[in-house]
């Protein structure tokens, strides 16, 4: 039914508009926060680890390397025909015995974790990709830019903005703005504000290094040179983001032009707990034109080949650090001022 319900309101052509059943409830499937080489288990059924997340439970209880092998979970062997999942089920915060076997020694040990949510997860490994793209920034720009990413734009988003462009870009001469993959929210404006706030004075405290008045004062401000990465998967709030970007001419935008997928909508749940999106924003841009349908542009055009990320290359990425260098050109940034 939901199928079909949703097949019919395809036909208006409407983003964010559909209808979905009720909620499953509560996740109650364990994930141990690693990743498993697939080739290993197509040739001999066995779970050999490929990829240990950080801060996962793996991670955290130590003693588990990449390559080593789980024979069984919660005491039950791991075979051919095992079903990972089946086996983790209900395991959430529970100590979960693992029998593991590291590949060339042969002697079997137990190593002790606690799983955690498929949303705990997917939320350790975004932030794994994110140090990975930071550190990928810092090596094609030779340490010169900073990087940060929001994958939606909400206020949780918002704060980690802050908190990234505190902890981690303040030294940098420019900062990547990443929004692709970003499904939208509400904030767009609240972080277009940390770019836009122009730098006025400098203050230094005894004994300290220089930086920003505004920063000192308590106010949140870049104050930097950026550029700004989106791709075809950059929607709703996100191209609200990136209009005013482009307006307010605080930069370059790279990569691909965004979704085009921008009204608000707003639920009506029905008696079952079904719930239908039903828009009643209109969101017109800074030419007066409709946004919905109509794809916000970008300055430089880049599309990533099929199957680059696992070549451990980022070709829009590496557009972006380009185009920021050629704008800010050879100079340094020394002691908080240019």
């Amino acid at each position: 039914l939901m199928r079909l319900m949703n097949q019919m309101v395809g036909e208006l052509n409407a983003s964010h508009s559909g209808a979905r059943a009720p909620s499953p409830g509560s996740p109650f499937t364990g994930r141990l926060g690693i990743r498993w080489d697939g080739t290993e288990f197509e040739r001999s059924g066995r779970l050999r680890v490929s990829e240990i997340i950080p801060l996962g439970p793996a991670a955290l209880a130590g003693k588990i390397s990449v390559g080593d092998f789980i024979v069984a979970i919660n005491g039950k062997l791991v075979t051919t025909h095992t079903n990972v999942d089946e086996m983790l089920a209900y395991r959430i915060g529970k100590q979960t015995p693992l029998s593991i076997v590291s590949d060339g020694d042969g002697k079997q040990r137990t190593v002790t974790v606690l799983p955690v949510s498929t949303n705990i997860e997917k939320g350790l490994l975004y932030r794994s990709w994110v140090e990975q793209s930071r550190a990928y920034v810092a090596r094609v720009s030779a340490g010169r830019l900073g990087y940060v990413h929001m994958p939606d734009m909400s206020e949780e988003s918002l704060q980690r903005l802050y908190a990234d462009l505190d902890s981690q870009n303040q030294a940098n001469d420019g900062v990547v703005i990443d929004i692709r993959n970003n499904n939208g929210g509400f904030v767009n404006a609240y972080a277009l504000d940390v770019l836009t706030r122009a730098p006025y004075l400098t203050m230094q405290i005894r004994g300290m290094a220089i930086a920003p008045a505004r920063t000192l004062l308590g106010q949140r401000s870049l104050e930097l040179p950026t550029v700004l990465v989106t791709n075809m998967h950059s929607l709703s709030d996100a191209e609200d983001f990136s209009e005013g970007y482009r307006t307010m001419r605080l930069g370059k935008i790279v990569g691909e032009p965004t979704a085009g997928w921008i009204i608000y909508t707003s639920n009506d749940v029905l008696f079952d707990g079904s719930a239908v999106r039903i828009p009643f924003v209109r969101i017109r841009g800074a030419d007066k034109t409709d946004m919905e349908m109509h794809p916000r542009p970008v300055d430089v055009a880049v599309t990533r080949p099929v199957g680059e990320s696992y070549s451990g290359r980022d070709s829009q990425l590496d557009a972006a650090v380009k185009t920021l260098l050629d704008q800010i050109g050879s100079a340094r940034k020394i002691g908080g001022t240019h």
